[in-house]
């Protein structure tokens, strides 16, 4: 690796140790190239997500979403571009064959958030989740690797999956924070179907309807959590290692999810910080569960 490869690999590094990421201890379990991919890729998606989340004017960040993306564009198609991430994930991409629009579909997903903060129906958020969570383990899986034999029909409805469980349990964990920035993931059609109603999560009022919501939240998020499960069997040694302990991870913090029930709609749910880490490793050795 030439000296400026090792420069933004550093870089990147840095942006995930800085987060405190659930993903970092996992991706530590990869080989170093592996890693250094992992680590680009991870660094992409928070340099996304941070344009949209930080401070400044929606016209700014719109702006900068809109340069985000064409030197993205142009640092895959093989022009210098002064980024250090975009460097990073465009030699990630190119060395493991990752597919372009997969990125693209991130990009695309987080630029969504500056302008809608509503989903009509539940296939809607679907679609949104597949953007920001789905397609990042697309991107993930090639870095990571396959078994002999392995083909797209068999991976990736899984990973596919996998996205769509991790992303609905970060939505019902931050229920009240996103609500406090203006935002409701969940989508009316699920409000209605519960019997519950938008307004009253917005104005406080959690009745006893919000349990069922809940409940059909969680038994939708269970479903994809089984099906991701399939993924293990398809991945290379360092591969399974890493996925193994995501989904320990994720679980984990989906059965506080669970636990909780209705309160999701009243406060954060908070997983046990030293639980969350065990139970990856317990995944890795055990499999998971």
């Amino acid at each position: 690796m030439i000296v400026s490869q090792r420069a933004d690999a550093a870089f990147c590094q840095s942006i995930l140790k800085k987060s405190g990421s659930n993903f970092a201890l996992p991706l530590r379990l990869l080989s170093p190239e592996k890693r250094r991919g992992s680590n680009a890729l991870y660094a992409f998606c928070r340099l996304a997500d941070d344009i949209i989340d930080g401070e400044g004017a929606l016209s700014d960040k719109s702006q900068a979403i809109d340069e985000f993306e064409r030197m993205l564009r142009n640092a895959l198609n093989g022009q210098v571009v002064d980024d250090p991430v975009l460097r990073s994930i465009a030699c990630t991409a190119d060395r493991y064959t990752i597919p372009h629009e997969h990125l693209f579909a991130i990009v695309k997903g987080v630029r969504s958030d500056l302008t809608q903060s509503r989903y009509e129906t539940t296939d809607d958020l679907i679609e949104y989740c597949r953007r920001v969570a789905s397609a990042v383990g697309l991107a993930a899986v090639p870095i990571w690797g396959l078994r002999r034999g392995i083909s797209s029909e068999d991976w990736v409805p899984p990973a596919d999956a996998c996205g769509l469980a991790f992303q609905w349990t970060n939505i019902l964990r931050d229920i009240v924070e996103d609500r406090e920035r203006g935002r409701v993931y969940i989508s009316r059609e699920s409000f209605r179907e519960a019997g519950c109603d938008v307004q009253d999560l917005l104005a406080g009022r959690i009745g006893s309807a919000f349990k069922v919501l809940a409940s059909n939240e969680v038994s939708r998020a269970n479903r994809w959590f089984a099906e991701a499960r399939q993924l293990d069997e398809f991945l290379s040694i360092d591969g399974q290692r890493v996925f193994r302990a995501m989904y320990g991870v994720y679980r984990e913090l989906f059965r506080s999810v669970e636990q909780a029930g209705s309160e999701v709609f009243i406060q954060r749910v908070r997983a046990s910080k030293w639980r969350l880490p065990v139970m990856g490793i317990y995944s890795v050795l055990a499999g998971i569960s």
